[in-house]
């Protein structure tokens, strides 16, 4: 068993959400957190010094994902309320409404360049945004149900995605194709992601069982049967070397990849844990769960200097051709059972709670949406100081916030009846955006269609040249 000392320890529960913690998400320097939840907000989480809290309001339905683009300027949250926001993760609240989804969003992720966005959605669609322009670039049709889960490659040539038709799907981006698909007739992913050398996908199960695919052999690597319910999300240490996962059964556990078997038990939430994520540096991560907390940890079990494997992979990013594939160990695939012994580790009993008091906690409500920018003011980006918006949530009530998202018409000073009409008008525009979209791969279909047409000509004109 290992050293205390190696163990992974709770760094302090943050508690501000009423309802189920659906996403985490850390920012660059892994000083602020950011926070979904069913209760329609977002909160953003400062970590260093005295713990701080701000509170999002925009949203008018639950808020399913979220994660700050890699630069730590923006962030992005899906809704149940089929949209996705940009935010300026600051005291103003700016944040800016992306449309055309045409059911509840289930998550969204930036590209590693921060240039687009992708969103997975119960319309059954994929879509990826253009973060600058703030508009839909295209959409992936081929999903047979709700699409849960969708994922850039860190070089953002691939897309993995799940649904519950019970496939995850490999998608090139560049021609925007499907070029690969693997089946689990067990049961459907809840959520999928790419290894930081984007050489196999991890998916977590609703059948309680994690896989690992390597997507150059198109077969399972490993499989691990380790949890008791379902697997809600997973997460990559940036060394590649560990997965850590969130389940229903109340549990986080986390596996060595490279021996193939599972090291840690972690207890701490009342219910299903639901989201979970590493930090960038991966000295920290930080869980989710249905009791509304948000439980943050230190790593402590690598002490392994990864920041080398991390400089690897960067550099080998842009070399080849997609699908880029670097070879991973272990080759063969490996069935993992729950026999295997781990360290178990409740907070309840083996770890002091460093957190005396509730963070206080700030409602910021959403300002207009903001102009395209190319800098964001550092004071803003450290969530420093106080504004005329930025209020305490401990002085305000929950109907107070709701009859301020509610009552924007008339602080903007718009008629109910034109505010109808510009909601019709939107409605219409939804779906001709939709529309759009189908004719947009029925093109897509055709042109390589056609494209395969003349090469068998140009075959048969060649062939009868031959011939004569």
């Amino acid at each position: 068993m290992a050293s205390a000392r190696e163990d992974p320890v709770l760094i302090r529960p943050l508690r501000g959400h009423r309802a189920a913690v659906t996403g985490v998400a850390f920012h660059e320097d892994a000083a602020g957190l950011a926070t979904s939840s069913l209760d329609r907000f977002l909160m953003v989480w400062k970590l260093k010094r005295q713990c701080r809290a701000y509170k999002f309001v925009g949203h008018a339905g639950a808020v399913t994902s979220v994660q700050f683009s890699p630069n730590g300027q923006l962030l992005a949250s899906a809704s149940q309320d089929w949209t996705v926001r940009l935010w300026i993760p600051c005291i103003h609240g700016e944040s800016s409404v992306l449309k055309g989804h045409t059911a509840s969003v289930r998550s969204v992720s930036f590209s590693d360049d921060g240039h687009f966005l992708v969103s997975a959605s119960n319309d059954k669609s994929i879509k990826i945004w253009s973060v600058q322009r703030q508009r839909l670039y295209f959409s992936l049709f081929q999903h047979t149900h709700w699409v849960l889960c969708a994922k850039f490659s860190r070089d953002g040539r691939l897309i993995a995605s799940c649904s519950e038709d019970n496939s995850v799907k490999i998608w090139d981006t560049r021609n925007r194709t499907c070029v690969g698909s693997f089946l689990d007739y067990e049961g459907f992913a809840n959520f999928v992601d790419f290894n930081p050398s984007g050489t196999c996908i991890a998916s977590a199960g609703s059948n309680h069982t994690v896989k690992l695919w390597d997507i150059r052999m198109n077969k399972l690597l490993q499989h691990y049967n380790v949890h008791r319910a379902g697997v809600n999300c997973v997460s990559f240490h940036p060394s590649g070397n560990y997965l850590i996962t969130a389940s229903t059964d109340g549990t986080l556990k986390i596996l060595d990849i490279l021996e193939g078997r599972l090291i840690y038990t972690l207890h701490g939430h009342k219910g299903s844990v639901l989201s979970v994520a590493f930090s960038k540096s991966g000295e920290k991560f930080a869980s989710g769960g249905a009791d509304a907390q948000v439980l943050l940890w230190k790593t402590n079990f690598d002490s392994f200097d990864y920041k080398e494997v991390l400089k690897h992979h960067i550099r080998r990013t842009h070399i080849d051709d997609p699908p880029h594939l670097l070879d991973i160990y272990p080759r063969s695939p490996h069935l993992h059972c729950e026999k295997l012994e781990s360290v178990e580790i409740n907070p309840t009993f083996d770890v002091t709670n460093m957190q005396t008091r509730d963070p206080p906690v700030m409602e910021i409500i959403s300002s207009l949406s903001f102009s395209n920018r190319d800098d964001v003011g550092s004071e803003d980006l450290q969530y420093s100081s106080a504004s005329v918006l930025a209020t305490s949530s401990k002085s305000k009530s929950e109907n107070e916030s709701e009859s301020a998202v509610h009552n924007v018409d008339k602080q903007t000073g718009i008629s109910s009846s034109l505010g109808n009409a510009l909601e019709q008008i939107v409605e219409q525009l939804d779906i001709l955006t939709l529309t759009i979209s189908i004719l947009e791969q029925r093109l897509t279909l055709t042109e390589d269609k056609l494209k395969e047409c003349l090469e068998n000509q140009q075959k048969l004109l060649l062939q009868g040249r031959q011939e004569e």
